[in-house]
């Protein structure tokens, strides 16, 4: 059976950036000893299979409800999702060392939030509910006082409740896996209903050239293939895209989640979320061309 891949898929920037951040710190050495007790605040990256490996070479997932458990002997690395400044401050008076492997992208989304939370703004966010990059946002926008307002879709959208002192005070910004398509609908709609409402595009262009790349692909093959986390919004998305574009569209963690067969598919095209390791993308594509 012949595979094509996308010609974009695979780890973004910020999501290798925390993997490099993370094997650095296993790997280190201070004054002949390796750090005793490495975590990662939450899972560093949303693949339960590179966690896997992580966890094997010692780095342990912190959750926010266990910050007192921390020590000067810590380190902690903020994932590439993000985290709020309130979470951060905790940990600092714990004493623990952080490594902030923060995307840059969603760094600035925070620094944006607190900066017109500031000036007095309503920060109105696209993205998903209890997403961690979502939560480490809305984190910088309430830690200097600021007024937030979340808005998942469309419909969202159009059932939001505009205040009158939101008008030429508001401002929007997405999470940075949000789809682009549904972000210029959602823009278009609340610019209607909220006078002045500034507008910022914040969304990765990696998520929008994956898509498109995606699109392209979808016209050389029979059936599509998505590899990803299960817990990935960026992930997910391309395979609601790609459900859209084939009715033969199949989303899998690991060559083990493939389908016995493609049925009378010939060509298989082959995607990945941002999260998504190379060796996982490759065992994937040979189990595939074994069928």
């Amino acid at each position: 059976m012949k595979t094509i891949r996308s010609d974009i898929l695979g780890f973004c920037s910020g999501v290798s950036r925390a993997i490099k951040s993370a094997l650095d710190a296993l790997g280190a050495e201070d004054g002949g000893q390796k750090p005793k007790k490495i975590y990662s605040l939450g899972p560093l990256i949303h693949n339960q299979i590179a966690l896997e490996q992580l966890s094997q070479k010692g780095l342990k997932i912190l959750q926010e409800d266990q910050i007192d458990c921390l020590d000067g002997d810590c380190i902690v690395i903020v994932r590439a999702h993000g985290v709020s400044p309130l979470v951060l401050e905790k940990i600092r008076v714990k004493g623990a060392k952080i490594i902030d492997a923060t995307c840059p992208r969603v760094a600035l989304s925070q620094r944006r939030a607190a900066e017109f939370s500031q000036k007095g703004m309503f920060v109105i966010l696209t993205g998903d509910k209890g997403h961690a990059e979502v939560k480490a946002v809305e984190g910088s926008a309430l830690f200097v006082g600021g007024r937030f307002v979340l808005v998942q879709n469309v419909q969202e959208a159009e059932q939001l409740a505009v205040l009158p002192e939101m008008e030429n005070n508001s401002v929007l910004l997405s999470q940075t896996t949000f789809s682009p398509e549904e972000y210029k609908k959602i823009a278009l709609i609340l610019s209607e209903k909220i006078k002045g409402l500034k507008v910022l595009d914040t969304i990765c262009p990696a998520t929008g050239q994956r898509q498109k790349a995606l699109v392209e692909l979808a016209k050389k093959v029979d059936a599509l293939v998505v590899v990803g986390g299960k817990k990935s919004a960026n992930s997910e998305r391309l395979y609601e895209l790609a459900k859209s574009l084939k009715p033969a569209a199949y989303f899998v963690e690991s060559a083990e989640d493939l389908p016995k067969d493609f049925g009378t598919a010939k060509t298989i095209g082959l995607t990945a979320g941002a999260s998504s390791p190379d060796f996982v993308i490759d065992a994937v594509e040979a189990r595939i061309q074994a069928m």
